[in-house]
């Protein structure tokens, strides 16, 4: 089941989402999230009427996907970049697709034009992942990340909506 994030989904969207900041190159952030920081992401997400989808399973939130301002400014008001992450359990049943769908429909809703996935060229399951729900890759910028001790390269993929 997709559905908004609620605050008590904090402590499983923590233990989700920090092993990956932690341990991985899915992201260049080297930054943990906190129980207030993502308390605070999720209130300002909602202030801007931007999604904060968690994909339950069993009572409890196995994965997340949102999105956010791609760039500042009024001319990429229409252009939305999004942050899907799934929890080692989710992976490979659905549960992705599902979350993207439901970030494009609500996107759709609010008049936006297209997503943006910023994809660590290192994480080919995720570009791939992207590949398969009708993301094309757009650029492909390298040595743009840098996290453990060694540069990474970013693709961007793009979906029209």
């Amino acid at each position: 089941m997709i559905r908004p994030a609620e605050p008590r989904d904090i402590p499983t969207i923590l233990a989700i989402w920090n092993p990956i900041i932690q341990d991985t190159s899915i992201t260049f952030t080297t930054t943990l999230k906190t129980a207030e920081s993502l308390a605070a992401d999720l209130a300002a997400k909602a202030a801007a009427n931007h999604p904060f989808l968690v994909v339950e399973e069993g009572g409890e939130a196995k994965g997340f996907a949102t999105y956010g301002t791609f760039r500042s400014g009024p001319g990429y008001a229409r252009t939305m970049e999004h942050t899907i992450i799934l929890g080692p359990k989710a992976r490979g049943k659905g549960a992705g697709r599902q979350l993207i769908e439901a970030l494009c429909t609500h996107a759709r809703t609010q008049g936006i034009h297209s997503l943006i996935g910023g994809v660590s060229a290192e994480n080919t399951d995720g570009i791939a992942f992207h590949a398969r729900v009708g993301f094309t890759e757009i650029a492909r910028l390298p040595e743009v990340g840098y996290k453990f001790n060694r540069w990474m390269g970013l693709v961007l993929m793009q979906r029209m909506l």
